[in-house]
């Protein structure tokens, strides 16, 4: 007479028993939330990222201080309105330790708010303005700013015999901030910014822009684009005869960005960058990560944004280390100051301003083995980002 209420009761308690395992199994687990491009032109930044960011667990572990690591990887679908929800259900529902990935400005700048009212660490892992890390102050960037690459050059130019240079840009944040920074240090040098143009970020047809460099004969034409721009940069170059012209081609590492080089063509030969990483940095540490994420990829050569990814998880792991798999600002204060060897040369967290500083070389395109190559010839150490610099 009493069994069915027996079964009623057993099975409540069993229902109730396994939401209590589920919601300890929750607790035990440490999330990462990782948005990033993953469609669209800028999905090589996503994959490279995505990638870095496995491999590092692979070699290191799915386990920190005691709990599972779990890495959440969304499409960010490189629009800042989407970015932005997807990080607000990663905080709210999925109860993230750590918001990490944003490809482009745009979707860092739309996210920081939610980093500050959830006091959740966000970990920049490729997005470059300098501005970015004032946006929040729970932001850490583990991959560069613009400025950083954008004045080493501007230093270099004039004692190569460049002294008149147009600049052509992408027309958003890091753009602008690689065309001011290049202009003012180039002026200040001696040299003379004859031109500078902006082009659209999104569809961009370069040849107007190219055609209008070419009437201006300048020395040089410096050149920003994100990373898998380039390619058509280059193409549209050497189709006008630029080359042929006399005007060299120079800028910050993205136009030559290790993931598209090859595919460039012998046009990229002789083109000088500045930039944080190689694929060919001569170290010990980075020639085990080439080898190890080409075999974890059918191949592929890593770029800078995979050792920005690399470098992230290591901060972010180091941090959860260090406060026993915590979150909020114990999390964060974990991840200023750390001081590591990274594939891409020694590098540290500034504890002030939260953003990276490391080596800048200066880079120019050879062919090593039948390969392209960025091959460093010049190394400013230990570069803060002049953006910063009050």
């Amino acid at each position: 007479m009493h069994n069915p209420k027996r079964f009623f009761l057993s099975t409540v308690t069993a229902a109730t028993l396994v939401a209590c395992v589920g919601s300890a199994m929750a607790q035990e687990k440490f999330k990462i939330g990782l948005i990033l491009p993953m469609t669209g032109p800028f999905a090589s930044t996503g994959k490279q990222i995505e990638a870095a960011a496995r491999l590092y667990i692979a070699q290191n572990g799915d386990m920190v201080a005691g709990k599972k690591v779990e890495l959440i990887v969304k499409d960010d679908t490189s629009a800042p309105d989407v970015t932005k929800r997807i990080a607000q259900e990663m905080v709210v529902n999925d109860k993230v330790n750590v918001l990490a990935g944003f490809g482009l400005t745009p979707l860092a700048l739309a996210t920081a708010p939610i980093a500050t009212q959830s006091k959740t660490p966000l970990v920049v892992m490729a997005a470059a303005t300098s501005s970015i890390t004032e946006a929040s102050p729970y932001i850490v960037r583990t991959s560069f700013t613009v400025p950083q690459a954008a004045v080493a050059l501007a230093d270099w130019a004039p004692n190569n015999n460049i002294q008149k240079v147009v600049t052509l840009v992408s027309d958003f944040g890091p753009g602008i901030d690689a065309e001011k920074f290049f202009k003012d240090r180039l002026t200040l040098n001696g040299g003379q910014v004859i031109e500078t143009l902006r082009v659209p970020l999104r569809n961009p047809d370069f040849a107007p822009f190219l055609q209008k460099v070419r009437d201006l004969k300048p020395d040089a034409l410096f050149a920003f684009v994100p990373s898998g721009a380039g390619s058509a940069l280059m193409k549209q170059f050497a189709e006008r005869g630029m080359d042929k012209a006399g005007i060299k081609m120079i800028g910050t590492g993205d136009i030559t960005d290790d993931d598209i080089l090859n595919s460039m063509g012998d046009v990229a030969l002789g083109v000088v960058t500045s930039h944080h990483y190689s694929a060919s940095h001569n170290s010990p540490l980075n020639k085990k990560f080439v080898a190890a994420f080409e075999k974890a990829n059918n191949g592929l050569r890593p770029n800078f944004m995979a050792v920005g990814g690399y470098d992230g998880m290591r901060v972010i792991y180091e941090a959860a280390k260090a406060t026993k798999a915590g979150s909020g600002e114990a999390l964060l204060n974990a991840m200023k100051g750390q001081i590591f060897e990274s594939p891409r040369g020694p590098m540290f967290i500034d504890a002030q301003t939260r953003d990276a500083v490391h080596n800048i070389y200066i880079r120019k395109v050879e062919k090593v083995n039948g390969q392209l190559y960025n091959q460093e010839f010049s190394t400013l150490k230990d570069v803060k980002d002049p953006g910063k610099a009050k």
